[in-house]
């Protein structure tokens, strides 16, 4: 890990930077959907697809899979893991603008996990991540069919709510007089002995 970090700084000073990212950190898909996983890295004028290395695997807790890896601009499908095998497909055409495009089809549960994208050129070398969760696919519950009876004391159930704050309303503004009339009456009593005093 450490050798890396140096290989990594060294390639940066020397060569400029060169910066590989994720379009997104983090995904979120359904079982049995298709996704669409995004790396962008740094290009040059000069940047040939035959000039790439690019290395792409999944990471959990239990294992490593490789998804996609292209060496000299040519795809390795040996490499690819079975889990992965005829569900990755890539967008050769954005490759040159510094795109790495994968789609996965047929999702499934134990897709689920950190991916990590490994580019090697000639002028730079960095990775990126990005995490994926995929849920299984949940069943679909019985539309539920309404029932005379609950709707019509669920309406009863309303309206009795309905008479029970309009009573809770009126006793608050009954209460509020009656305190207004209080706070008046003191006010009026003291005036009144106040002048008695005088």
């Amino acid at each position: 890990m450490i050798c890396r970090i140096l290989l990594l700084i060294s390639l940066n000073c020397v060569c400029g930077t060169f910066v590989v990212n994720v379009t997104q950190t983090s995904y979120q898909a359904e079982e049995n959907h298709n996704i669409t996983l995004e790396w962008t890295f740094t290009t040059t004028a000069d940047t040939s697809p035959d000039s790439l290395f690019i290395f792409c695997d999944l990471r959990t807790d239990h294992k490593a899979s490789v998804l996609f890896e292209l060496s000299g601009g040519v795809v390795v499908p040996e490499s690819q893991d079975q889990q992965f095998v005829g569900r990755v497909q890539w967008d050769k055409d954005v490759l040159r603008d510094g795109r790495l495009r994968l789609h996965v089809s047929r999702l499934r549960t134990e897709d689920s996990g950190r991916y990590l994208c490994d580019v090697r050129t000639n002028y730079g070398v960095d990775f990126g991540e990005c995490w994926l969760n995929v849920s299984a696919v949940r069943d679909c519950p019985e539309p539920e069919r309404p029932n005379t009876d609950t709707h019509e004391r669920s309406n009863t159930a309303g309206g009795g709510r309905i008479g029970l704050y309009c009573g809770l309303g009126l006793t608050a503004v009954v209460v509020v007089v009656l305190v207004v009339r209080y706070i008046l009456f003191i006010c009026l009593m003291n005036n009144t002995y106040a002048q008695a005093l005088i």
